[in-house]
């Protein structure tokens, strides 16, 4: 059954400033984990994801979606014509990837992948098939929720939810690319929070300079613990092959979908209510701050979390719970 979805606004405690902004005190050096280190030698350099892979692989699956279209003729709506061009139906197959997050058969996956779907199939890494249905859809987020009807526990990815991600930490994408079969391409988190990247509004995607082509949407991408950190989604090409920049749903979003599915709820999707705009060198100087930071709010809607918060236009927020802001 689908899951019904409603949006609602979230109030937010938000660190605001006017023009005359203070400094936070913050100290990002201070901040910074002391558990990465760049690799100092050829052995450190040679080092193998194999054992990750043979972790995280048998729970990542390939979609089967078929759908049926009208092939419309261009003659179908003349007076004269009609009768001879009539639009017939047409079967469209696709293939996406997915992820299984309960043992019990649950599998996230990319909305688009499943959109309109008249029947699924789910293959597993090791060649079972199993019939799909799905549990809930979300346009927004470009998520879709599924079930296949198991006898035995199905090998899971678990979610890493330590908000530890960073930029430059390795990471692993897996799916299904051009229907070739499970393959596995490696990267860095190339930027955190991008946003106004195209397929949906959801506005904080992971970028990633993994190899993602047409086939893994709906797959995992991994850090080095073998746990997900997001679900490949789209790239940015011109000729439809990776050039090196890909996007992820963060597994926050991701896990929130799930256990809305799962709970039979609604999907509570937090809504700011303001239009925020970066500050830049310009900006900053007119502004009277030290340096570009933070982000001007350019507009505040009525009666939304940022208008009960007490937000304004022309304010910059420069922090959130003690984090510094220097995007919108």
């Amino acid at each position: 059954m689908y899951t019904m979805i409603k949006h609602i606004l979230l109030a937010s405690v938000l660190v605001t400033a006017p023009v005359a902004a203070q400094e936070t005190g913050l100290n990002p050096e201070a901040a910074l984990p002391q558990d990465r280190i760049v690799p100092d030698s050829r052995a450190e350099v040679q080092l193998s994801f194999a054992p990750i892979v043979r972790e995280v692989t048998p729970a990542v699956v390939n979609v089967y979606s078929r759908r049926v279209v009208q092939n419309q003729h261009p003659f179908a709506n003349d007076p004269v014509f009609s009768r001879m061009f009539r639009s017939q139906p047409q079967e469209q197959n696709s293939l996406g990837s997915g992820v299984i997050v309960d043992p019990s058969g649950v599998i996230v996956t990319n909305n688009h992948v499943v959109a309109n779907a008249t029947e699924l199939r789910v293959v597993l890494a090791d060649r079972r098939e199993f019939e799909a249905e799905i549990l809930l859809t979300d346009e927004t987020t470009d998520l879709a929720v599924l079930r296949v009807q198991t006898d035995e526990p199905l090998p899971v990815l678990n979610y890493d939810m330590s908000g530890n991600i960073e930029v430059g930490d390795l990471v692993l994408a897996i799916g299904n690319p051009f229907g070739v079969g499970q393959t596995v391409t490696s990267g860095i988190v190339s930027a955190l929070a991008r946003t106004d990247v195209g397929r949906s509004d959801f506005g904080s995607f992971i970028q990633t300079d993994a190899a993602i082509n047409p086939g893994n949407s709906g797959g995992a991408l991994v850090d080095m613990d073998g746990e997900l950190v997001g679900v490949n989604t789209m790239i940015f090409s011109r000729s439809g092959g990776s050039n090196g920049i890909g996007f992820a749903i963060p597994v926050e979003m991701v896990r929130r979908v799930v256990d809305t599915a799962l709970g039979e709820g609604e999907l509570i999707r937090p809504w700011l209510g303001a239009r925020l705009q970066p500050v830049d060198n310009d900006l900053a100087q007119a502004l009277g701050l030290d340096r570009p930071r933070g982000a001007l709010v350019g507009e505040v809607y009525p009666e939304a979390a940022a208008d009960d918060a007490g937000l304004r236009q022309g304010d910059v927020i420069l922090a959130i719970d003690g984090r510094a802001i220097n995007d919108e």
